[in-house]
């Protein structure tokens, strides 16, 4: 009988030949090493071994009862890399460890993997009984742990059931879980078309709800982009809720679908981050109506006591933003993009208990019927952060240095978008110069940068540039300020990118063109 034949017929073989050679973790060669082995050795038995399970799926699938726990990782990857179906199924029932970190060897999750997986869970929950052998307790879909399929069984083991009190992306050395609990899958879920057949989310969410009670979702991220509540009522039921630590509300959120989303609300015990993103409700202004269901979508968001983070963009209750955030005890960084405001609201906004706590603010694209100085200088003296596209002149930049002075603890201050002269600008340097935290500042290239003293995106003239690049060079070192100054020229919000222009250490400017940097990336 061939030599090939043979070894087809006894699994068993090859796996104690893959075991006996392969007794440590496997470790990839670097190139060199991998060509000179080839060189000393073609096919190595342990290669005739893997060739053989993998040409047939059958032998594979019947060999993985004697597969060595070590060798799984990498067989795994093998059966994935090479498309067998039916032996990846098999093995997800035979997973020797609680977590199958898939998203980290499958990203992006596409349709085709992810029905493969949901197929091989469908047989493991088909069982009546849970076997002794049943050690996989959650499937990560998301993209958490760098590198975790090279670096051995060890680390493969320490990934267990993510704690939604203490889950930061790390490992658990304990499992957390019993044979009682659902199948846990982690994913960050968008929640958009429910009707749309192929995308990953819908797919999975549907799957889930089908056997709800034993599987159940975990999302520390969650992206609502939908106004069927029927149906989002429907998904939330599979979804561990107190998971939920960020959360992105966007679409058509109108009151009475807000008021129904409520409950599960309540629910999210671990939420942290809400980002309100553009929304399209049918009456936008400052009617009775829309100040009740503001007044209410406070009060159903102060129940939630460790919100620390609100984004909120062009949303409906924008105008009566204050009414929201005297019920935000814990807040520490709040952003405000795209609304109208009325001075007078702008001072109930300054007398928020948690403006005092802020330690990031940033406040973008505000529209102001007229402009008094009075409610600035009371929000500045609490905290400053950055002041982006407020519509801000040279007179009344002025009204509010005074109150900026103050912000002694200032770390990033952001004005680009404003439209001041050279002189304002100056100005201004020369206040934040002296607050001994401010490392960085980010400014508008002044009137004087523009072709008759207008600006517009495109439109800098490099003559008149030049003249304000040697102005401000020249104002920046007889400051002797330590703040890296950028002069921002040019803003795409659509691709998230701005053109910078930097004083380097030769006295020269540097051009760049980077992102804004985010709310993360800067000190507390």
């Amino acid at each position: 009988m061939p030599g090939d034949q043979r070894r087809q017929q006894n699994p068993r073989a090859c796996c104690q030949c893959l075991a006996l050679l392969g007794s440590r973790e496997p470790c990839t060669p670097g190139p060199l090493e991998a060509f000179k082995m080839s060189m000393r050795n073609p096919l190595s038995l342990q290669a005739l071994a893997r060739q053989s399970l993998l040409s047939n799926p059958s032998m594979a699938i019947s060999a993985l009862e004697d597969l060595p726990v070590v060798l799984f990782p990498w067989f795994f990857q093998e059966v994935y890399a090479q498309g067998h179906t039916d032996v990846l199924k098999a093995m997800e029932q035979a997973w020797p460890f609680p977590c199958l970190p898939l998203g980290d060897l499958a990203w992006p999750l596409n349709w085709r993997t992810l029905n493969t997986v949901l197929d091989g869970l469908d047989l493991l929950l088909a069982k009546k009984e849970r076997p002794s052998q049943w050690k996989l307790q959650v499937l990560d879909l998301r993209n958490e742990h760098p590198d975790i399929w090279t670096h051995g069984i060890h680390s493969m083991a320490q990934i267990s059931c993510p704690d939604p009190l203490t889950e930061s992306g790390g490992a658990s050395g304990h499992s957390g879980m019993n044979e009682d609990q659902p199948l846990m899958i982690a994913i960050d879920l968008k929640m958009q078309n429910f009707l749309v057949r192929g995308d990953v989310y819908c797919d999975l969410i549907e799957w889930a709800i089908k056997r709800k009670g034993r599987v159940q979702l975990f999302s520390r991220k969650l992206h609502l982009f939908t106004s069927e509540v029927m149906e989002l009522k429907m998904a939330l039921h599979v979804v561990r809720l107190d998971s939920i630590q960020e959360l992105l509300l966007e679409g058509y959120w109108a009151p009475e679908n807000m008021h129904r989303f409520v409950p599960y609300l309540k629910q999210m015990k671990n939420l942290h981050i809400i980002k309100c993103g553009p929304s399209f409700p049918t009456n936008y202004n400052d009617s009775q109506e829309n100040y009740r269901d503001s007044h209410m979508f406070g009060l159903h968001l102060g129940k939630v006591e460790h919100i620390k983070e609100l984004y909120m963009e062009d949303f409906y209750f924008n105008g009566n933003l204050h009414l929201i955030l005297e019920r935000l005890t814990h807040l520490k960084t709040l952003s405000v993009r795209l609304f109208k405001m009325k001075p007078w609201k702008l001072r109930y906004l300054s007398q928020c208990p948690c403006i005092r706590q802020l330690k990031q603010l940033r406040l973008r694209t505000l529209f102001m019927d007229t402009f008094n100085p009075e409610p600035w200088q009371a929000l500045l003296k609490q905290l400053a952060g950055t002041l982006e596209e407020c519509n801000f002149t040279d007179d009344s930049l002025s009204a509010i240095l005074p109150a900026l002075s103050q912000c002694s603890q200032l770390c990033f201050f952001s004005f680009y978008g404003n439209h001041i002269s050279m002189t304002a600008l100056k100005n201004l340097l020369s206040h934040t110069a002296r607050l001994g935290h401010l490392t960085q500042g980010i400014y508008p290239a002044p009137l004087e940068s523009y072709p008759f003293d207008t600006p517009s995106q495109w439109n800098i003239d490099p003559e008149r540039f030049a003249q304000v690049q040697a102005g401000l060079a020249q104002a920046l070192i007889d400051l002797g300020t330590t703040q890296k100054v950028k002069i921002c020229t040019n803003c795409f919000d659509l691709w998230d990118k701005c053109q910078f222009y930097s004083l380097g250490p030769d006295g020269s400017w540097v051009f760049t063109e980077e992102g804004l940097p985010g709310f993360s990336a800067l000190p507390l």
